[in-house]
């Protein structure tokens, strides 16, 4: 079994353009991003998966600085994106994570690809916290990559393209699709956000003070209980 980690980042974001590359505590949210999901010890490689427009040039030149595997493809068509991407890795399983995600925490990553491994699934996610206890913004999701194969091969709708695994929750019924709660009573704080997705969001976390380093925790203290 051969785990991949694709990243999915641009700089075209509408509600907070450029926001990869807005500095949190010194270093930008796409370094948070890459940084945090190279923790999680089950994964093996890496890809940012990034629009071959030129805006995007500044942000695949950074995460290339950083070593980290950059692939570049449609802007628009996410999914033709995820599969050129991963294609030629011969990778088993593909774990989508997205780059608005700078608190991602790499244990709870960890603790997807195990549950996905122990569990006979197609679709396994922490990532939605009104379906479980995850506070927003600390998980991800994981498939096979012959059901991204699958996928790139069936899928002919443009929402299906952009939204990249929409695919299997608008077709739930052919898919067995599972998450869970996280092992961890502590994180169990669905009610709070920490993913990036305005303005308000980012000044959230720019106003608190901590490292690149934090435990979920150790967030969950820092901001107390927020609803």
């Amino acid at each position: 079994m051969k785990t991949v980690a694709i990243i999915q980042a641009r700089l075209g974001s509408t509600r907070l353009p450029y926001k990869m590359m807005l500095s949190l505590h010194g270093k930008p949210i796409i370094e948070w991003v890459i940084k945090r999901v190279q923790k999680a010890q089950l994964l093996d490689d890496i890809i940012v998966a990034i629009p071959i427009s030129e805006d995007n040039d500044i942000l695949a030149k950074y995460i290339t600085k950083l070593g980290v595997k950059v692939f570049r493809g449609s802007e628009s068509n996410v999914l033709n994106r995820f599969y050129e991407a991963v294609k030629n890795e011969n990778a088993t399983h593909i774990v989508r994570i997205c780059a608005d995600n700078p608190l991602i925490d790499g244990n709870e990553i960890g603790n997807l690809i195990t549950f996905y491994k122990e569990n006979s699934c197609d679709y396994a996610y922490n990532h939605i916290p009104k379906d479980n206890l995850y506070p927003d913004g600390l998980g991800a999701e994981i498939i096979s990559f012959d059901l991204l194969k699958h996928m790139h091969e069936v899928v002919t709708s443009q929402h299906h393209k952009e939204h990249c695994l929409s695919y299997i929750w608008d077709n739930k019924e052919k898919f067995i699709i599972k998450t869970f709660d996280p092992l961890n009573r502590e994180l169990h704080h669905p009610q709070m956000k920490f993913d990036v997705d305005t303005f308000d969001d980012y000044h959230k976390l720019a106003m608190r003070d901590f490292s690149i380093d934090v435990s979920s925790q150790e967030l969950i203290k820092i901001f107390g209980e927020e609803k």
